[in-house]
């Protein structure tokens, strides 16, 4: 074994990282996650609201709790006495040159997980952006819904009810995420050109989407914590920049909350959203790559991480 440097950019094996580095890498992530777990749970303690970001804590499942608790990953050695405090956590075993996740924890069930994720990131890899959708599944969410039925009804609509189903009815909708369309107002869904399905996902997923650049948050951290925390980090904070772009194309008016609106209902809007679309698929394409390494890792069983019982 040699002594890591803690990089998170690469796939560890092997590594040993002395309690000094490993104190001050758990203590960063901590920290630099602390930036939005914190004023999420202030929020919910007074009750209140956020239409934007709650999502992220919400929709997505991972407590924020969780989010800030680093972890090595994958056969990392964590030396010194400090580490078995790690034992308290599922998963950990002691061995005579630190604590250690038990490769006994990679179970059958994670093993189905790991191959689905690496399936689905590969084959939305292999695929060229598609930058055409211009953020209209949000306003499909919303068309033909009563006033008092919306999803944010404390929010107004910038264009009013009949303003955005003439939108919606004046564009063509393209949509291949099961997990936005599914959302989709009955009327709005026979207007949608693609027609996803679960069963589907495999084909449609397209690393334009920012529904699938914001899902490599889930991805992440249902494989962790056999993953390091910083790439769990990473694809937080894009889904962070990703969620707020979204809403801003949306149709509500968030100017309350300091957000300016990205308006898809003009030509110009669209340039707009295509771009900085793109550039989340740029930005999106190593945190993918990354997680795709990771998946290999543990399903190749390097280090004799895995043993076939877990098969």
């Amino acid at each position: 074994m040699h002594e890591g440097s803690g990089d998170s950019t690469g796939v560890l094996t092997g590594t040993t990282l002395a309690e000094s580095v490993w104190l001050d890498r758990a203590h960063a992530h901590s920290e630099r996650m602390r930036r939005w777990t914190e004023p999420h749970q202030e929020r919910r303690s007074r009750g209140e609201k956020h239409p934007v970001l709650d999502f992220l804590f919400t929709y997505y499942s991972h407590r924020p709790t969780h989010l800030q608790r680093w972890h090595p990953g994958a056969g990392v050695v964590l030396a010194g006495t400090a580490a078995r405090r790690f034992l308290d956590r599922p998963g950990y075993r002691e061995t005579e040159n630190g604590v250690v996740l038990d490769p006994a924890a990679f179970t059958g069930a994670r093993v189905r997980t790991a191959r689905f994720v690496a399936s689905l990131l590969e084959s939305t890899a292999a695929r060229s952006p598609r930058l055409n959708c211009f953020g209209l599944h949000e306003w499909a969410m919303v068309y033909r819904q009563p006033v008092d039925e919306v999803r944010h009804a404390q929010l107004p609509l910038r264009l009013g009810t009949a303003g955005t189903d003439e939108l919606v009815e004046s564009l063509e909708i393209r949509c291949g995420h099961y997990d936005a369309f599914r959302f989709f107002t009955s009327p709005a869904r026979p207007l949608n050109s693609l027609q996803p399905t679960r069963e589907s996902q495999l084909e449609l997923e397209q690393p334009g989407c920012l529904h699938t650049n914001m899902d490599l948050f889930k991805w992440s951290y249902k494989l962790a914590p056999f993953i390091p925390a910083e790439l769990v980090g990473d694809c937080f904070e894009l889904a962070v920049e990703i969620r707020e772009t979204d809403m801003r194309a949306s149709p509500y008016d968030l100017s309350g909350l300091g957000y300016d609106p990205l308006r898809i209902e003009t030509a110009q809007g669209r340039a707009e959203y295509a771009r900085i679309q793109a550039e989340f698929a740029r930005r999106a394409a190593p945190l993918r790559a990354r997680l795709i390494a990771h998946c290999h890792e543990l399903l190749l069983g390097e280090n004799t991480f895995l043993d076939d019982s877990h098969n």
